[in-house]
């Protein structure tokens, strides 16, 4: 029989390695080899053991889709009795303050952002839905219909008898001990004295994931933590109320405020809990069982109960369900789970090795939508679903060491249910990684966030004597308790000085690399939608597409000389996926070599902006930085006040100046020189809040926030960087014109009707005067007349914010959001912000300098 695929080996066939291997199949993949450690029937992983609460609220798009695919396949999934293998029971998280009952507001605002059914019920209705409740407790809940529980091994084993049918091979009992690499991509596994031929390999083990990327130099950051799960003894409302012994009719229940969830039991309940002490699993010791000695209640990913950590929340739970004080804990666990550095799962192939792809760190909840994500990534070459946000790469090195990924991973555990601010920042580990101006921010009183390792300024103290000085039509808005978190109206001045001043911005934390050799040009040049094959000194703006034209990245470059291009990226994805293009295209055509080197440590960065930035720049160089010297886009070397550096002339806030670079030693240098020539002029230093509301007054997208690969460039309002007169093919280039023509949505610039209104993102955003979805009588409450706010009704949203901030230039707030493209400016949306909906405005975009005069000069 003539092989149809390359050949791939699945390692794991819990509930993602099985459903990978079905999803290959329903492609006509069928190839595939899945190596299980222990039996088939109980491998003995997380599957095994898995409660199977699925829950699909979640902030990211990307997992709520994942989370919806996961119920589609599994309700399908039927054995021979016709019985499936989900109960859509529901999901009802239920708020015992005020705070939590705020933030399910929050949370039902994303599920219908992206098309889920959901509402905040009274308690009452919380009562009627799970009578066992102590109704005073409860001051509201939060309802999903859709969601319930995935009977995960059925699941799993239907998923694998279909994927044997189509041809499929499982072998279990077998333990892999090494994976063969040649020429830097994967050849072959090996389990013990056999060598199995591999074109591709794909871990989906689990916890064991991280002794799996040690075979092939691959760190898969995850640590495996103990987290409880105990039965009652017979609940006596329930006697007779399922028919399967571990059947439920009731909503799934969680306590998020004590840290607890609860499901039934056929006549009991399951009782899990996150509110313990953080155990974590050293795989080196722990207890391992040969194939034939695993059971339903012993196997790898079962550790003994220990029931003083679970005794102060069987207090919590016999007050919240005072019927469950009839009855004792009979039985109780603590299965190992997989937490991440950011509580994220972790899917891609490997930045290190070809033909290595990773699934771990996925949960029963996104399990066969990750699933046929990984499937498409391995046979299409993209995943229709975007995977930017659980990327594998996207970790910097830092984050993937042992004591970050257990330090991390640890609070993740603890802060699982906890109410998390989008801006807030971890507590600890802190000071990673800074940039060389630490000192001067220190002095002027910074306020610092960390995104990615990095401490940011988000606002500096020193500016606050400003607010005195600034006209009152500048002046930041009183916010909400909610919003006016890690804000300030210091931001404010710092916006009003780099309008009509000049303001340093610490852009250090831009991830940079150079791609190098004869071949860079060549290679850039096909990825990108712009030209690379310029004169040094070009600097273009330019997209990263997939095969059928989705955006991959936006990405900055600057060629500084013939075989010399400087990378402004989003992350390290950008990296391992040039970094991987380039090992390609020089093994084709070893004469057309292309290295790539990532400089953001080396080096740093300071944004000068304002319309007084030429002024200060004169005073420290002889270089010529007029408009003919140094033009829109264009950088060039220079030396200033000694300090050799690479000037670029743009600029995210949408004001005359440029990017500066220099080497780190420099930086402090580079810092004090520009300081001292500025004083005379205003200078201040500019915190990430005041940048991030100028660069939405000027329309700059962000990728990942604005859009991602489910979109392309026009639709994103990035057509502009689709160069017309690039005819020279580049990925993503024959897609395009069909790929936008069936765009029904699109980016669009709202501003809140109210100023004092203030959204964050994520928020759904509904149209007003037409037939909403959900809303049979055409909608539910919309804007008062008066202007204020309206209450939130039921129904699914006509789109989600992405980006937002109060635009202090133009005394508006702004929100970007994906819209349907038939709106037109001056339409009216509403905003559903905690609970309520706040009046918008579609608006023209940029809403700042739309000549660009500033800017170009």
């Amino acid at each position: 029989m003539p092989i149809s695929s390359p050949r791939v080996v699945i390692i794991g066939a819990g509930i993602v390695g099985a459903n990978l291997a079905d999803e290959l199949a329903q492609l006509g993949w069928t190839n595939t080899l899945v190596i299980e450690q222990g039996p088939l029937n109980i491998p003995g992983g997380s599957t095994s053991h898995a409660p199977g609460l699925v829950f699909s609220s979640n902030a990211s798009k990307s997992m709520t889709e994942f989370a919806q695919y996961t119920i589609d396949k599994l309700t399908t999934l039927k054995d021979a009795d016709g019985r499936g293998s989900f109960l859509p029971v529901g999901g009802l998280e239920i708020a015992t303050t005020e705070d939590r009952l705020q933030d399910l507001h929050r949370r039902a605002g994303w599920n219908r952002s992206y098309g889920i059914e959901a509402d905040v019920i009274d308690p009452e209705e919380c009562a009627k839905l799970f009578p066992m409740l102590n109704r005073d407790m409860v001051h509201g809940g939060l309802l999903t219909p859709g969601d319930g529980l995935a009977l995960a091994a059925k699941g799993t084993q239907l998923v694998i008898d279909r994927a044997r049918a189509a041809g499929v091979e499982f072998r279990d009992r077998t333990t892999v001990t090494d994976i063969e690499t040649t020429g830097g991509r994967v050849t072959a596994v090996i389990a013990g004295e056999d060598r199995i031929p591999a074109d591709i390999v794909v871990s989906c083990a689990g916890f064991w994931g991280p002794k799996i990327g040690e075979m092939v130099g691959t760190p898969i950051p995850l640590l495996p933590l103990g987290h409880q799960f105990a039965w009652t003894t017979e609940v006596p409302s329930l006697v007779g109320a399922n028919e399967l012994p571990a059947g439920a009719k009731r909503p799934i229940l969680r306590y998020q405020d004590k840290d607890l969830y609860y499901r039934e039991w056929g006549e009991r309940i399951g009782i899990g809990s996150y509110a313990h002490r953080p155990m974590p699993v050293d795989l080196d010791t722990l207890q391992t069982y040969s194939p034939d000695e695993i059971t339903s209640v012993r196997m790898p990913s079962s550790l003994d109960f220990t029931p003083d950590d679970f005794a102060p929340e069987w207090e919590a739970t016999k007050t919240l369900l005072p019927e469950l004080a009839q009855t004792q804990i009979q039985r109780g666990f603590n299965g190992i789970f997989s937490f991440t550095p950011d509580g994220g799962s972790l899917v891609g192939q490997s930045r290190q090795v070809d033909g290595f792809f990773v699934a771990e760190a996925v949960w029963v909840t996104h399990g066969a939508g990750i699933a046929r994500a990984v499937a498409e990534l391995i046979a299409e070459g993209r995943s229709k679903t975007d995977l930017s946000g659980i990327d594998l790469n996207r970790f910097e090195d830092v984050q993937t060491n042992a004591d970050y990924v257990s330090e991390t991973s640890q609070q993740n555990f603890v802060e699982i249910y906890d109410i998390i601010h989008p801006l807030q920042p971890r507590v600890s580990p802190r000071d990673l990684r800074s940039s060389p101006f630490r000192r001067q921010q220190e002095e002027l009183g910074a306020f610092f966030l960390e995104t990615s390792g990095w401490e940011r300024p988000h606002w500096f103290d020193a500016n606050a004597a400003l607010l005195a000085d600034m006209p009152a039509e500048w002046a930041a808005p009183e916010r909400d308790a909610w919003a006016d978190q890690f804000h300030s109206p210091i931001a404010a001045a710092e916006a009003w000085k780099t309008r009509t001043s000049v303001a340093m911005f610490d852009m250090t934390q831009l991830k940079r690399f150079e791609v190098t050799g004869p071949g860079a040009g060549e290679l850039l040049h096909g990825m990108t939608t712009s030209s690379m094959l310029r004169k040094p000194g070009a600097v273009s703006y330019t997209l990263l597409l997939d095969e059928v034209g989705g955006i991959t990245s936006d990405i900055t470059v600057a060629i500084l000389d013939e075989e010399t291009y400087q990378v402004g990226a989003n992350s390290n994805i950008d990296l391992a996926y040039i970094s991987r293009a380039a090992r390609h295209q020089s093994t084709a055509d070893p004469s057309k070599w292309a290295t790539v080197r990532e400089t953001t440590p080396g080096t740093c960065c300071i944004g000068l902006w304002g319309p007084l930035a030429r002024d200060v720049i004169a005073k420290v160089t002889d270089e010529d930085f007029s408009d003919a010297g140094l033009k829109y886009f264009r950088t060039k070397p220079a030396v200033l006040g000694g300090v050799p550096v690479t000037a670029m002339r743009l600029s995210y806030v949408g004001e005359l100046g440029w990017e500066i670079y220099t080497s780190a030693d420099l930086g402090s240098r580079l810092w004090d020189v520009l300081w001292e020539a500025g004083e005379e002029f205003g200078i201040i230093a500019g915190g990430r809040e005041a940048f991030n509301s100028m660069r939405l007054e000027k329309g700059f997208r962000s990728f990942g926030t604005d859009m991602t690969s489910e979109h392309e460039p026009v639709q994103a309002g990035l057509g502009f960087a689709v160069k017309a007169s690039k005819t020279d093919d580049f990925i993503g280039k024959a897609a395009l014109e069909s790929r936008a023509a069936a765009a029904t949505t699109k980016l669009t610039c709202l501003t809140l009707d109210v100023p004092s209104d203030v959204v964050l993102g994520k928020e759904p955003v509904y149209v007003v005067g037409g037939q909403r979805s959900g809303d049979a009588d055409g909608g539910a409450a919309s804007a008062k007349s008066d202007g204020s706010a309206g209450t939130v009704g039921s129904g699914v949203a006509d789109g989600y914010v992405t980006s937002a901030a109060y635009g202090y230039s133009i005394g508006k707030s702004i929100a970007y959001a994906w819209l349907p493209n038939t709106l037109g400016v001056g339409d009216a949306v509403e905003i559903e912000y905690l609970g309520r909906r706040l009046p918008a405005t579609v608006t023209a975009e940029p809403l700042f300098d739309p000549e660009m005069t500033r800017l170009k000069g």
